[in-house]
């Protein structure tokens, strides 16, 4: 490597006040979305303040992608001011007496010229046809996109962003949700993104860190953590997969559009059209939604069928309920919540073949 420092973000943070211990010790990706996810009062924007400098406390350690930013050990401590990072809130926290494009000038003051390509910075998030206009006349959702804008004009080195979708009703979520996943496909700095909604998380991070009480309880790529049968309860709704593939074809009649990956094909609803002929997509499907039989159906409405190991059987948190973990044949992994009477009359332990159903309307696109 020849010293050159590792693409990693190393975070060691730790904060006592009011009652409330926090004690993290993190690794994360130098690159991607990292997704901070917990209940409220679990730690997370305490963590991200820590990050900032915004909170300081002794014992707190953080490197940068190589650069260290505290190291209370070594009495060092940079100022906010010299950390290179962008910092979104959740209330958009724009300037309401400067225009659109006066907001983003401001967030250009400290960055070398050219560092950022500001033309397809306000394309990409869509921004272009607000910029004379003040904040006070933007919806909530161009608001917080004029706000990531600002921020990594900065030219940042890390990208912080503290619930930025909270304050907004599910219309304007699902309004700036699309504009977030193509900017964070396109970063080439790692993004710290705090939540405590699903839809959010699993939309857009790629590695997932769940925090209770100020501690974390698991770490890891966002699909092996969700699947985990071992989670505590509460954190999701259920036990859930990602699948990641591509949309193969499109039945126009039925608004169903296959989606292949390394275990075969889904089929799943896409309301849009056959414009999505060979995007890339990400879906979640719950243990709940799945079901299990021993021999392949044929007279039925399930649309997805596979054939799938039996990987492992868990007991549930839910009384009665077992947790099954499966392979398909390409090696995706999948679960399954059923009975434990279920479990037992069929009979399923490791190794066995058995097929997976899967009703398409429950595939989370």
């Amino acid at each position: 490597m020849n010293g050159a420092p590792q693409s990693v973000i190393r975070a060691r943070l730790c904060r006592e006040y009011a009652g409330f211990s926090l004690d993290v010790d993190l690794t994360l990706p130098g690159r991607g979305v990292t997704a901070l996810f917990g209940h409220s009062g679990s730690g997370k924007t305490t963590c991200l303040r820590l990050i900032a400098g915004l909170e300081r406390s002794s014992g707190v350690r953080l490197e940068v992608n190589g650069e260290i930013w505290q190291d209370d050990s070594r009495g060092i401590f940079v100022p906010v001011h010299r950390r290179a990072f962008g910092y979104v809130f959740q209330d958009a926290a724009l300037f309401p007496h400067l225009t659109v494009a006066q907001n983003l000038a401001y967030g250009k003051k400290r960055r070398a010229p050219d560092a950022v390509d500001d033309g397809a910075l306000v394309a990409l998030l869509g921004i272009g046809h607000l910029l004379a206009r003040r904040p006070q006349t933007l919806s909530g959702g161009e608001r917080q996109r004029v706000a990531v804008a600002r921020a990594l004009l900065a030219a940042p080195r890390l990208l912080l962003m503290d619930e930025p979708l909270a304050a907004l009703d599910l219309a304007r979520k699902a309004e700036i949700l699309p504009y977030l996943e193509r900017l964070c496909d396109t970063l080439e700095i790692p993004v710290i993104y705090v939540s405590h909604s699903p839809e959010e998380v699993m939309r857009l991070a790629d590695h997932l860190v769940l925090l209770e009480s100020g501690r974390v309880v698991a770490d890891g790529p966002l699909a092996d953590t969700i699947s985990r049968l071992d989670l505590p309860a509460g954190f999701f709704d259920d036990t859930s997969v990602l699948i990641e593939g591509e949309i193969a074809s499109y039945d126009s009649e039925y608004h169903l559009g296959a989606l292949r990956f390394s275990g075969g094909e889904l089929s799943i609803p896409v309301p849009d059209g056959g414009s999505q002929i060979g995007r890339k997509l990400r879906v979640r499907i719950k243990a709940g939604d799945i079901s299990l039989t021993l021999e392949r159906a044929t007279a039925t409405s399930i649309s997805n069928i596979l054939a799938v190991t039996v990987a492992e059987v868990v007991q549930s948190s839910v009384p009665g309920h077992v947790l099954v973990g499966l392979v398909a044949d390409g090696g995706s992994r999948f679960a399954a919540r059923i009975t434990r009477r279920s479990c037992e009359r069929l009979g399923l332990c490791p190794g066995l073949r058995v097929w997976a159903q899967i009703k398409a309307v429950a595939v989370v696109v």
